[in-house]
């Protein structure tokens, strides 16, 4: 049995890895101060350790990693907007923060890091799809702190005999992905139709995301912990794309009712469009998305209404 720690592991994607490696029999510490992680979503796993802690806490780092071979890095402040409205907070997490995890990670000898990076780092785009060695640009404080935090990673492998991997992930989605105003555009429209409430689209809704689920980003990640010797950033996305028009038209398909929509003004810090190459996470870990957009946004929607009637 393998111990692994998860910070951020009572979070959207973090609750979703702690559940793929307790299926597979694995030891999990999770660290999580639950200011946007949930606790029910770790309900499903009583064998977890969690521990209440920031990962600004430096001790409580030192403690929850002593024995742990895997570190999966994905506590964070995420999201451009909310990174506009608080930057030194932004920074002071994801850089800061990072960097008491990569100490804690050091002093203890963990193997290896697989940090949460974000198609944020590239800004705005000159080329797609977007391969790794596309220009970064970011034009966010979060795109800019998600570069920082990425290239320390990288520099502890280089530094310190740690085996860093950072996995860029374009736009997730799936269960245990909640409302948040400051959360991603899915959650935001499932959430707020099933309310009956109106949504609103930034811009002419013909800007395009490469979307992928969940769980084959829980895949990306497990498959990269697991091969040896293995460094660097990669991308991690479907490599398809739709507009945002389709994706209200798809979703009005899966829940019921009529959807009041309306159209706003572009947001500071939103990109026009996004495509990902996974050529380099195909050929260095195996890495091959395999939920379609219309089998996952089914799935979303499903367990989006049995929260709101749970709630």
């Amino acid at each position: 049995m393998t111990r692994y720690a998860v910070t951020g592991g009572a979070g959207f994607i973090g609750s979703n890895i702690v559940g793929d490696l307790v299926e597979r029999g694995q030891e999990v510490i999770v660290i999580d101060d639950l200011s946007s992680g949930h606790m029910v979503n770790l309900e499903p796993y009583p064998e977890v350790t969690v521990k209440n802690a920031s990962i600004l806490d430096e001790d409580a780092l030192d403690s929850a990693f002593d024995g742990v071979d895997t570190v999966f890095h994905l506590a964070a402040s995420v999201g451009n907007k909310r990174s506009i409205d608080n930057p030194a907070l932004d920074s002071k997490i994801n850089v800061i923060g990072t960097i008491n995890v990569l100490e804690a990670c050091r002093k203890a000898g963990v193997r290896k890091i697989v940090t949460s990076s974000s198609a944020g780092i590239f800004g705005e785009l000159h080329q797609i799809p977007i391969s790794e060695d596309h220009p970064v640009e970011p034009d966010s404080p979060y795109g800019v702190s998600k570069l920082a935090a990425e290239k320390l990673c990288l520099a502890y492998a280089k530094l310190y005999d740690i085996e860093a991997i950072a996995l860029r992930y374009f736009n997730v989605f799936g269960p245990n992905q909640r409302f948040d105003a400051y959360g991603n555009v899915i959650p935001i429209f499932v959430f707020k139709m099933l309310g009956g409430e109106p949504i609103t689209i930034f811009g002419d809704g013909e800007q395009t995301r490469d979307f992928i689920s969940v769980v084959d980003v829980v895949q990306a990640n497990i498959k990269a912990s697991e091969t040896k010797c293995l460094s660097g950033a990669f991308n991690i996305a479907s490599g398809t794309r739709i507009t945002i028009n389709d994706l209200v038209a798809r979703l009005s398909e899966l829940v019921p009712g009529h959807h009041k929509v309306s159209y706003g003004s572009e947001r500071p810090g939103d990109v026009r469009d996004s495509l990902a190459d996974i050529a380099a996470a195909r050929d260095a870990f195996g890495f091959e998305p395999s939920v379609t957009m219309a089998d996952g946004l089914t799935d979303y929607v499903r367990w989006a209404m049995d929260e709101a009637n749970r709630v």
